[in-house]
C-alpha cells in the first residue's frame, strides 16, 4: 500500500509540474490565463475497518482550474488590438455561416481578405447591430453577426443650404451703371465678391461665389415704380464661372423686386436700415437658386439641385448672425454649406463601449457595429479548446451576452493587448516546491523498496 500512496505522491507533483511549466510556458501569450493544479486526499474505509488508525491512501489530482484574474494591459498602435479591462469575453466564430461559437479574452485582431474582422486563428469576431446614432438594436447573442469593415467610401450629400454672414461696408460707392452692367468676370461691376465650395448629388465640388453690388439710391425699380434706397445692395451668384438666376424660397418665382441685368440676369435685393441692421427683403428669409442643370452640372448629377442662401434673418432682431452693413471692411464672419463630398475610409475608431466607427475623410463617421461581450455565471467551467479560447459547457452555464461598459461586462481599450495573468516570480517558487514535493515523493519510495528487500532477506 505504502508504494501505491508513494507513487500517487509522484503523480500529484508530476501534475503540478506539468501545470506550472504551462504557466510558464505561456508568460508571453496574449490573453492566456494561468492554471492551478488542486487536489484532494484519497481516504477508503469500510463498514468494519478501524477508521481511526487509517493512514489514507494517497493523493489526487482534482482539478485543474484556470484562474480568470485580470492581466496587465500592453498598449499598441494598432485600433483592432482590443483589451478588456473587467470581466467578458469576445465571441467568434469559425466561419460566416457557423454557430458554433467560441470565447476568448485574447484581442489580436485583423481583417482578412473579405475585409472581416479576424483573430489569429482565423476566428470571426461577432458584434451587434447599430443604428445611426450608434445605439444598439439587439444586444442578444443571436443577433450578432461577423463584423466587416466597409471597402466603399463614404457616400456624398448634395448641398441644399449654404450659411452666410457678412459686412457690406457703408462706405462702399455706387459703381456707374451698376447693376445693369454686371460682369462676373469684370470685377469693376461688382464692389465686394466672397466663394464657397459646394457639391452635386455625385460628390464633385463647384466654387459657388457672390457677388455684391451697391444700390443706386437714385435708380427706378419696377414694376411698380419705387425708388431705390441708400442702403440696398443687390447680389448676383455664379456656379463655376456661370451665373445663375435668384428665386424667392417662398413662392418659388423671381423675386418682384429683384435687379435684372441687360442678359436679363435675376439678382436679390439685400435691405439694410440707418443702423447697418439687416432687414432683409420681407417676407422671404433665404435666396434659392434656380436649378443648376445645364452646362454647369453636365457630369449626370442631379439637374433639379437648388441651393438656399440663408441669411438668418429674424424679424424680431434678436439674432446675431445676420449681415450687417457698418462702416467697415468688406468681411466674412461666416460661411458654411451642408455637402459633402465623396469621402474614402481613413480610419476606424473604437470605443470604450465597443462601438466600431468608421471615419472617411470627407469628414463624417459611420456607426458599423458594436462588439458582443459575453460572460458566464461559472468562468472555470469553460472548456478549453486551444488557441487560448474557451467553449461552453454545462459547468460553465449559457452565455449571457452584453455591452461593454454595461452591467457587470468590462470596457474595452482599443490600441491595447491583455498580457498573460502569469506572475513569473511565483511561478518559479511553485516550480521549486514541486520539484522538492517529487523529489520527496521519490524518497518515500526509495524507502519502501528498501523495507521490502530487507524483509525479503531475512531467512
Amino acid at each position: 500500500m505504502s508504494f501505491n500512496i508513494a507513487l500517487s505522491g509522484l503523480n500529484a507533483a508530476q501534475k503540478d509540474l506539468d501545470v506550472t511549466s504551462n504557466n510558464i510556458a505561456n508568460v508571453n501569450t496574449i490573453g492566456f490565463k494561468e492554471s492551478r493544479a488542486e487536489f484532494v486526499d484519497v481516504y477508503a474505509s469500510s463498514l468494519l475497518s478501524g477508521g481511526k488508525t487509517k493512514a489514507g491512501d494517497g493523493v489526487l489530482t482534482s482539478e485543474v482550474a484556470q484562474q480568470f484574474s485580470q492581466g496587465s494591459i500592453q498598449f499598441t498602435q494598432n485600433s483592432l488590438d482590443l483589451a478588456i479591462t473587467g470581466t467578458g469575453f469576445y465571441a467568434t466564430v469559425p466561419g460566416l455561416d457557423s454557430l458554433e461559437k467560441s470565447y476568448t479574452r485574447a484581442g489580436q485582431f485583423k481583417l482578412n481578405d473579405d475585409n472581416f474582422v479576424v483573430n489569429s486563428g482565423g476566428g470571426h469576431l461577432l458584434g451587434f447591430p447599430v443604428n445611426e446614432d450608434g445605439s444598439s438594436s439587439s444586444v442578444s447573442l443571436s443577433t450578432a453577426s461577423p463584423i466587416r469593415i466597409p471597402t466603399a467610401s463614404g457616400a456624398p450629400q448634395f448641398t441644399t443650404e449654404v450659411d452666410i454672414r457678412m459686412n457690406l461696408p457703408a462706405g462702399d460707392t455706387y459703381i456707374t451703371g451698376a447693376p445693369l452692367n454686371f460682369d462676373p468676370t469684370d470685377p469693376l461691376t461688382f464692389n465686394n465678391s466672397t466663394s464657397v465650395t459646394v457639391f452635386d448629388s455625385l460628390g464633385d465640388s463647384h466654387i459657388m461665389t457672390y457677388y455684391f453690388v451697391r444700390d443706386n439710391p437714385n435708380d427706378v425699380v419696377g414694376p411698380p415704380l419705387v425708388l431705390g434706397k441708400p442702403n440696398e445692395w443687390v447680389m448676383f451668384t455664379a456656379i463655376d464661372g456661370n451665373t445663375v438666376d435668384i428665386q424667392e424660397t417662398a413662392v418659388g418665382e423671381a423675386l418682384a423686386d429683384g435687379r435684372e441685368t441687360a442678359g436679363g440676369l435675376q439678382g436679390a435685393r439685400l435691405a439694410f436700415n440707418s443702423s447697418g441692421d439687416f432687414v432683409g427683403v420681407t417676407p422671404v428669409t433665404g435666396f434659392t437658386t434656380v436649378p443648376l442643370g445645364g452646362t454647369i452640372l453636365s457630369n449626370g448629377a442631379d439637374a433639379t439641385q437648388t441651393i438656399t442662401v440663408d441669411f438668418n434673418l429674424d424679424i424680431a432682431g434678436v439674432n446675431p448672425n445676420e449681415p450687417t452693413q457698418f462702416a467697415s471692411n468688406f468681411e466674412v464672419t461666416s460661411l458654411s454649406q451642408n455637402g459633402l463630398a465623396v469621402g474614402r475610409l481613413t480610419g476606424i475608431d473604437i470605443s470604450s463601449d465597443g462601438l466600431i466607427r468608421a471615419t472617411y475623410s470627407n469628414g463624417t463617421s459611420q456607426p458599423l457595429s458594436r462588439i458582443a461581450l459575453v460572460n458566464f455565471a461559472n468562468e472555470q467551467g469553460l472548456t478549453q479548446i486551444g488557441g487560448t479560447s474557451w467553449r461552453e459547457s454545462l459547468d460553465s452555464g449559457e452565455p449571457l451576452a452584453g455591452e461593454a461598459g454595461s452591467g457587470t461586462f468590462g470596457s474595452i481599450n482599443s490600441k491595447a493587448l491583455e498580457q498573460a495573468n502569469v506572475n513569473l516570480t511565483t511561478e518559479l517558487i511553485d516550480l521549486i516546491s514541486a520539484q522538492r514535493n517529487f523529489q520527496a515523493n521519490s524518497r518515500a519510495l526509495e524507502v519502501d523498496n528498501q523495507l521490502n528487500q530487507t524483509i525479503l532477506q531475512i531467512r
